[in-house]
């Protein structure tokens, strides 16, 4: 159990595993391509796989996340620890479920690509730990309420979109959301009549 939490200390010192402006398409292509050189070298496991909870694959061309996980497994010694992902500016129209399985992540890059639905932020709200979120330069920016609604749904964050998340937003999200989302109960009733 100590040399766990050894681990876990010392990975968040550890570079981010770094496949950005890379080309890719494919999240299997991970597997043959080589990770860019940083200035401090991310240290190997046993294993051979990276002891790193961060890992970067923006500028590229991804439009999904298929095998995420099992990618992840191959590459990381403790995939679960993963802790911050960049996904900015890539192709991805959706947040993709699998993002909800790393209950560490504590920051998630997403401006940048192609999301349009308000309603994808939900997707997020299982990640107890996330405190910083980007999604600007995606059509979801567009939205009415847009900033409220993220604030509301994952009030946990502590900056979305690279700015602190002031009271003012928060109480500015809470009045929103009492406004703009009702309870079910009055929903259903409202349908019987």
């Amino acid at each position: 159990m100590c040399t766990r939490w050894n681990y876990s200390r010392a990975s968040l010192q550890a570079p981010p595993l770094d496949y950005s402006f890379r080309g890719i398409s494919f999240l299997q292509d991970l597997l043959t391509e080589e990770p860019r050189p940083g200035l401090k070298p991310i240290k190997l496991s046993e294993g051979g796989r990276f002891l790193t909870q961060a890992i970067r694959l923006n500028n590229n061309t991804l439009n999904e996340l298929t095998d995420f996980s099992d990618i992840m497994a191959k590459l990381l010694e403790y995939p679960e620890d993963i802790y911050w992902v960049d996904l900015s500016f890539n192709d991805l129209p959706i947040i993709d479920p699998v993002l909800t399985s790393y209950y560490n992540l504590h920051n998630l890059n997403l401006h940048g690509n192609s999301i349009q639905h308000l309603s994808e932020v939900d997707k997020l709200a299982v990640l107890p730990n996330l405190r910083s979120l980007t999604l600007h330069g995606n059509p979801v920016e567009e939205e009415k309420g847009y900033r409220s609604y993220v604030l509301s749904t994952l009030p946990q964050l502590k900056t979305f979109d690279f700015s602190g998340v002031t009271k003012l937003d928060r109480s500015t999200a809470a009045i929103w959301r009492r406004m703009n989302i009702k309870p079910k109960v009055v929903r259903k009733r409202r349908e019987n009549y």
